[in-house]
């Protein structure tokens, strides 16, 4: 219907925008939260996704009354970055949230080498840079951390650090330009190479980065011409790691080339579906380390570590190589290759002050961060990558919300919706008493999951029903549609108490499956070998039975990963949201589930739940940032 105005009054709105926003996790926790007088004003929501589109469109717009605005597009297109700043207009952004697609580098599943998912992050920070948002959010799987023997994180911060403020770069070349002319040990050739590959990574125009290429490698082509002459004709031209430095500078100029065709191939291999259970991954992973570029500089340098035709000219040649590895550097390792030469100049100390002011964003490190610890009935690792803008304070911790006695536990957060049975569909609540063995588990809370006995705390599941959004929002009744188009239609599922609690209609033998399984209490090989035995025994490789005692693993996409601590069952939709910590009134919108290579383009309601943010654990960020935020 609307905000309240009693709780717009005499507070400050913070923008923000939802990047890769599935079902809407960032935005529902994001809308939660409310400190310092400060509250999030959501502007816009994207995903490559129509049914994520069509969930936030029926929560936000039609439920909430927002004029929030979607864009369903590739992350990854030439035109998005031209329709995002299109949509969201002359509005400022403070604040930008996006968790880039984990798969490639979950620790679940199949981990797949150069899945085209791994330089999403690249294209989100393109969207920082452009925006420059006060504060962005990147927040990722675990996984993340040890991907590559941890290069990945790594790269991560790199890039992060390379995003640079503009309004810095003067005083910043003014000083390089100096400090190289006085260092001793550096010759026009570093000079020249270090300032035009600065101004390359700087560039704002892509006319003026091909500028800067072609100064650099011209400079590099030169100073190797210039050695090449000091050799005979005859053997410059036939010897083999001659050769190989030559064609390998060619090679590595022409990275435009390089990355087309790297990207065909990664989408070529992507719709193949190859990955470690067949014999083309290997191949076609090795082929795209071939194509990068600290793949070719390597292989140059090792060509001139083998020749010996210029051995007499080993200064020559060790700076020639150092100035073709630094072809490979992102800006933020340009500026740690020139650190000693500022120790060198007496001048570090200027130097770090100019390094400082040039990042446009700050950070400490990355944050790791559990669910569970933010009143979520979850236990779900992730990381968080939290930029500061250089006019903000940086932020190095999300401070938990409950201790680790008050963590909600799985008993808590679905008993009241244990009145389901095989093959139903319930739209109303039912009357249930708690098993008496749990019934110590339900306690009165605060909204965050803060245990408390005031007159308006609530259990987890009273939280659930009532909403967590009512103090800033009259709330429109909730419905259900299956595609965008029936809203406003006769096709509107309207008038229940309750939305996405259904039970598959499993036949005998897979309810017998799952008996023998959570009578087991795990899935292990006595559990497998019984299976058998019935002749029950399943393909699948992983069934998680919860405990109504602790909190559940990390929720994943498929109905039947966890089964139910008393129903012996698969679980519902809605019972999924619960342990992601979504109120009830929040519907997950279009098919309930999907099968096969269907999964890759469809985004049904159990994979929307699976791949969110639990809101609770957004709110504490948001809540954060609140705080922090100038």
């Amino acid at each position: 219907m609307a905000q309240r105005p009693d709780f717009l009054e005499g507070k400050q709105p913070v923008t923000f925008v939802d990047l890769f926003a599935g079902a809407g996790g960032f935005s529902e926790g994001f809308l939660q939260a409310c400190a310092n007088n400060k509250y999030f004003d959501f502007i816009l929501a994207s995903d490559i996704n129509t049914n994520c589109e069509l969930t936030h469109r029926v929560r936000y717009n039609e439920q909430l009354g927002l004029d929030t605005e979607f864009l369903t597009e590739d992350i990854m297109t030439d035109e998005f970055l031209t329709h995002l700043k299109e949509k969201i207009g002359n509005r400022e952004i403070d604040v930008i949230t996006g968790g880039p697609s984990c798969q490639s580098f979950s620790l679940a599943g199949n981990r797949k080498r150069y899945d085209k998912r791994d330089n999403l992050f690249l294209h989100y920070l393109k969207v920082i840079k452009a925006l420059r948002p006060k504060y962005f959010v990147m927040e990722n799987v675990s996984g993340l951390l040890t991907k590559d023997k941890g290069h990945f994180k790594d790269a991560i911060a790199n890039e992060i650090h390379s995003i640079y403020d503009v309004q810095e770069v003067p005083g910043m070349l003014n000083y390089l330009e100096g400090m190289l002319s006085r260092v001793e040990d550096v010759s026009p050739f570093i000079k020249k190479c270090f300032m035009s590959k600065i101004k390359m990574e700087i560039a704002e125009t892509q006319e003026e980065e091909s500028v800067q290429r072609d100064i650099f490698f011209y400079e590099l082509d030169i100073q190797f011409k210039q050695l090449t002459r000091l050799i005979e004709y005859k053997e410059s031209k036939a010897d083999f790691n001659i050769n190989t430095i030559r064609r390998g500078l060619t090679f590595l100029k022409d990275f435009k080339k390089r990355n087309e065709i790297r990207e065909k191939l990664i989408e070529e291999k992507d719709r193949c579906r190859f990955n470690r259970n067949d014999a083309f991954d290997r191949t076609i992973a090795d082929f795209l380390v071939s194509l990068e570029d600290k793949t070719i500089v390597n292989t140059i340098e090792k060509a001139f570590r083998n020749q010996t035709a210029l051995a007499q000219h080993s200064k020559e040649v060790d700076a020639l190589v150092e100035m073709i590895k630094l072809s490979a550097l992102t800006l933020d390792e340009c500026f740690t290759a020139l650190h000693e030469y500022s120790v060198a100049d007496n001048t570090e100390e200027e130097f770090n002050r100019h390094i400082h002011a040039i990042r446009l964003y700050h950070f400490d490190s990355y944050i790791e961060v559990n669910s569970s610890d933010y009143g979520v009935p979850q236990s779900r690792d992730r990381v968080l990558f939290i930029g500061a803008r250089n006019d903000q304070t940086v932020i190095s911790n999300i401070p938990p919300t409950v201790t680790e006695n008050e963590k909600v536990t799985v008993f808590e957060a679905i008993y009241d919706l244990d009145f389901i049975h095989n093959g139903e569909t319930i739209t109303r609540y039912e009357n249930i008493n708690p098993n008496p063995e749990h019934e110590h588990l339900v306690r009165l809370r605060r909204v965050d999951g803060e245990c408390c006995d005031a007159e308006d705390c609530h259990t987890y599941a009273d939280w659930s029903r009532l909403g967590r959004l009512n103090e800033r929002f009259i709330l429109n009744a909730p419905f259900y549609v299956k595609k965008k188009e029936d809203i406003g239609t006769e096709r509107v599922f309207r008038n229940q108490e309750l939305y996405n609690h259904q039970m598959s209609n499993q036949s005998e033998k897979v309810r017998n499956r799952l008996q023998i399984i959570a009578e087991h209490g795990i899935y292990d090989d006595n559990c497998k070998a019984e299976l058998v035995e019935a002749g029950l025994d399943s393909e699948k490789q992983n069934y998680t039975v919860l405990d109504p005692r602790d909190q559940a693993p990390t929720v994943c996409t498929l109905p039947d990963d966890f089964i139910h601590y008393s129903r012996h069952s698969s679980m519902t939709v809605r019972e999924m949201a619960r342990l992601q910590s979504f109120d009830d009134s929040f519907v997950f919108q279009g098919k309930r589930t999907t099968g096969g290579d269907m999964r890759k383009f469809e985004i049904p309601q159990y994979t929307l739940v699976g791949n969110a943010v639990p809101p609770l654990m957004a709110r504490a960020i948001g809540n954060e940032i609140l705080r922090m935020i100038n």
